[in-house]
């Protein structure tokens, strides 16, 4: 396990409840199917695909100090990933998420994550005590931070000199906390990772593409926006102006997340050196892989 990270994500890490089948369902079905349970959360989906691509996130987040969260801490030590920073909790359980998903895609989720956003800016400690930052020596490193944490605390980091220096790379976690990322717009140099209907949320308008929709988030004071539809055009915006790219069609056998492993593959191809257009044709190529299932 590194400790010294090159990322850190900031926000759910807990356990994922997937109810999956290979039948098209609505509201009331009863299908036969597969239920795992697997370590999920929109902070920890992404520290897993940077360390899959060799890099060295840290986890800023709430676990609980019960059977569920000691579990959860084995597990992500067995993968590689940086523990170190995590907050304990004695008093709150372990965060969970649970969804179905059909052959027509994701039907209904339900996202306890209660305990992350009682925990407050707790788990942010790390970035101000000197383990990983003060406010003397801001940490100056990248940042992915996922839309779970409370209006509060995202305001305060969107203003916040502890996050002035960092590559700050923020996702909504769901549609509807999409309007948590509007202290985001005009306030910060931070990129935000959105899909259609979490940017429609945001500027309260219905955009025809991906395109109309980040060039809209950055028009609104966005430093850098990226907008996802599914298999649809994707697209990325800044004061350069926008890029975007056709993702490749292929058979969807999941997708819960998916749009955590585009932000984190978008992410390293950008550190990588990759330019505007490689970066977004990687993180859609990445993201295809995995809801394909060809990817773990």
């Amino acid at each position: 396990m590194d400790q010294n990270p090159d990322i850190l994500c900031i926000g759910s890490v807990l356990w994922d409840i997937i109810g999956r089948s290979t039948r098209h369902m609505q509201a009331g079905s009863d299908v036969p199917g597969r239920i795992t349970r697997l370590p999920g959360g929109v902070a920890l989906n992404i520290a897993m695909t940077l360390r899959r691509f060799g890099a060295s996130p840290a986890l800023l987040s709430v676990v609980g100090r019960d059977d569920a969260g000691d579990e959860l801490i084995r597990a992500l030590d067995q993968m590689g990933l940086n523990t170190t920073h995590l907050y304990r909790s004695e008093d709150l359980p372990t965060d969970q998420y649970m969804a179905v998903e059909g052959s027509n895609g994701l039907i209904a989720a339900i996202a306890d994550a209660h305990s992350l956003e009682a925990a407050g800016d707790k788990i942010l400690r790390p970035l101000v005590d000197g383990a990983l930052g003060s406010k003397d020596a801001p940490f100056a490193g990248t940042i992915a931070l996922d839309g779970n944490l409370t209006l509060a605390v995202l305001s305060d980091i969107a203003g916040s000199p502890l996050f002035a220096q960092a590559d700050l790379r923020v996702a909504p976690a769901s549609p509807g906390k999409a309007e948590r990322l509007i202290p985001f717009l005009g306030q910060s140099r931070a990129t935000l990772y959105v899909n259609l209907e979490e940017a429609s949320l945001m500027c309260q308008t219905q955009f025809a593409d991906a395109r109309a929709a980040a060039q809209a988030l950055v028009d609104r004071g966005a430093f850098r926006a990226t907008v996802t539809d599914g298999g649809a055009l994707a697209a990325e915006a800044s004061a350069d102006g926008v890029v975007s790219a056709h993702p490749p069609q292929v058979l969807v056998t999941r997708v819960t997340g998916a749009g955590d492993t585009f932000m984190a593959a978008h992410i390293v191809a950008e550190l990588r050196g990759a330019s505007r257009e490689l970066a977004l044709n990687t993180a859609l190529q990445t993201a295809a892989n995995y809801v394909s299932g060809k990817s773990e």
